[in-house]
Parts: C-alpha cells; sequence; structure tokens
C-alpha cells in the first residue's frame, strides 16, 4: 500500500495515538512521582540507568538527559551488568529500571544483586503488578493502553511514555538543583551554548609580541608595518606605561589617506581614535561580541583597571572560537 492519504492517515493516527498515551500520563504525576524525585535528588553516587531492547534505547537517552541537567547518571546494559557490569553499580547509587511488561528476565536477573547492594530501585514499568514493579523502592506507571504499531508488537506508545516521563523526572531534578544555563555550558563544551557562556575574552585574545601596539609619537608609516606584521588590522596607542590613549584601525588610514594626510610626516598619535572601545580580560567572548556588533567595529583592546594593555581582540578570533 502506497497511496499517499492512507499513508498519511496512518502517520496522523500514531501521533494521535501517542498524544493519547502521553495526555494519560500526565495524570500519573503524582505522590510516586514525588517519591522518585526525592530519592533521586538524596542519592550522593550516580542514577544508573537499565533497560532491554527499545526501553534500553530510550534508558540510554535518559540517562544522557539527566547527566547534562545536572543528575550524574549513565546507562548500563542489564546483560552485560550480569557478566561484571555490577561492579560499576556502588551503594551511593541509585538504580532507574525500564521495562515496558515488568518481567525481562535480564533485569528480573539483577534485582537481588540490587538488593544486596541496598540501593533504592526506580522502577518504570508499564505493569503495577509485574515483579519489576513489586520489588522496587518506587515504581512509576507508565503504561499505555494500546501501541501505536497496527499489530500492537513495536514498541511506540509504550516507549514515548518511557522517555517522557524520564524527562519529567530531569526537569524536575534541575528546578529543584537550582540548575542554570551556565551550568549546562559546562556540561556542553563543545557546543554554541557552553562557547558562548564559558568562553572569556582572556581564552582569545592576542597578547605579548602577537599585540599590535605603538606609541602616540610613531609615525603612521611605521604604525601600518606594525598593524600589517600583526595581522590584526588594528593597534593600540600606548604611553610609556602601557596605558591606553586610543586605538589606530584600517577605517582610520583611509580617512587618514582621503584627507591626504603624509604617512611619512604624521604622528599616530594625531590620526588615532582616542580611547577606543575596551573591554576586560574576564568578560565573556560573547559580550565582546555583542560590543563589536553594536559599534560596528572589528577590535577592541582588552584592558587591566589602570587602563594598561593586556591584548587585542578583533572579530576572526571570536569566528575561528565559534561563538559568531
Amino acid at each position: 500500500m502506497n497511496d499517499a492519504t492512507q499513508l498519511m492517515e496512518l502517520g496522523r493516527a500514531v501521533i494521535e495515538t501517542e498524544t493519547e498515551a502521553l495526555t494519560r500520563l500526565a495524570a500519573r504525576i503524582d505522590a510516586d512521582f514525588v517519591a522518585a524525585c526525592r530519592c533521586m535528588l538524596g542519592c550522593r553516587g550516580r542514577t544508573v540507568v537499565i533497560g532491554m531492547g527499545k526501553s534500553g534505547h530510550i534508558g540510554g537517552k535518559i540517562a544522557a538527559t539527566l547527566a547534562s541537567t545536572g543528575t550524574p547518571a549513565f546507562f548500563v546494559h542489564p546483560g552485560e551488568a550480569s557478566h561484571g557490569d555490577m561492579g560499576m553499580i556502588t551503594s551511593d547509587d541509585v538504580v532507574l529500571a525500564l521495562s515496558n511488561s515488568g518481567e525481562t528476565d535480564e533485569i528480573i536477573s539483577l534485582l537481588p544483586v540490587i538488593k544486596r547492594l541496598g540501593v533504592p530501585l526506580i522502577a518504570l514499568t508499564g505493569s503495577s503488578k509485574s515483579t519489576l514493579a513489586r520489588a522496587a523502592t518506587v515504581s512509576l506507571d507508565v503504561s499505555v493502553e494500546r501501541e501505536a504499531c497496527p499489530l500492537g508488537l513495536a514498541p511506540t506508545a509504550s516507549t514515548t511514555a518511557a522517555l517522557a516521563m524520564g524527562d519529567a523526572l530531569a526537569i524536575a531534578l534541575l528546578e529543584a538543583r537550582g540548575f542554570r544555563k551556565e551550568d549546562f555550558a559546562l556540561s556542553h563544551p563543545g557546543g554554541t551554548l557552553g562557547r558562548r557562556l564559558l568562553l572569556r575574552v582572556t581564552d582569545v585574545m592576542h597578547t605579548g609580541m602577537a599585540m599590535p601596539r605603538v606609541g602616540p609619537d610613531t609615525l603612521l608609516a611605521r604604525a601600518l608595518v606594525e598593524m600589517t606584521q600583526k595581522g590584526l588590522g588594528t593597534t593600540a596607542i600606548v604611553d610609556e606605561d602601557n596605558r591606553v590613549l586610543g586605538i589606530f584601525t584600517d577605517g582610520d588610514v583611509r580617512r587618514a589617506l582621503d584627507a591626504g594626510i603624509d604617512v611619512h610626516s604624521t604622528r599616530v598619535g594625531s590620526a588615532m581614535t582616542r580611547g577606543g572601545k575596551t573591554i576586560g580580560p574576564e568578560a565573556l567572548a560573547a559580550e565582546a561580541l555583542q560590543m563589536m556588533e553594536t559599534h560596528k567595529i572589528n577590535a577592541l583592546l582588552v584592558i587591566d583597571p589602570e587602563q594598561r594593555l593586556l591584548g587585542v581582540l578583533n572579530m576572526h578570533d571570536l569566528l575561528r572560537a565559534r561563538v559568531v
């Protein structure tokens, strides 16, 4: 069957079935959910998630979401757990087990060991009377009336319900822990958010010999050489104590040439932009980007509280650091 209308109807039916399952699930955010949250909040170790098959795939995603939102967690395959990986679980941990039937052999075989360790067990199961549910410290009902699969075989609505319950736990714990976007960035240093919230000006600025700077009495021709050698399209103008007096940029060069200024006889101090836009080394690189965009400039001078030059930053540095 490949009739377009029928295919779309089947697709919509799946979405409707899973939407109905989630709507019913919302009513089960109750005292057991609170107990599960408190159990995980009180955990001194990590949340160890286990599950077989499709439940295992969902469990892996839940563990990743927990770990990235302030609840240390990892996934353990129950089959491997029976052959040594149980050693990854300590008495300080909490176990979160997923099984729609609540009778998955690989998980049931681990229950005596989990009990012997004395760790809390939270179950996400579709059967409140199952072996797993009865053995759990807290059992969360993620049952569905029917799967979206027309054969009633492939886990579809049930895995969606389990995933949603895992997300509900993760976000409830996130709020309870006072988890901030800065904390999220620490878990995602390679992502755009991580770079914007963690990378500071001092991490990307040019310093030392790579930092273009000249004195106010330097001839424009020599200042141009400094700009060219350092390759930043700008140079800082500093006094003898390294305090910033101004900045000389490509734009200043064009304006000087348009005015017919002789670069071999004119001092840079008379052609510079006085002061210039500055920023501190501990400012976020994202803040530097905002300043550049607001003032339509391509470079910033990095200074200390005494106005001494510490570094020079330009837009290309931020592009290379992928802050933009």
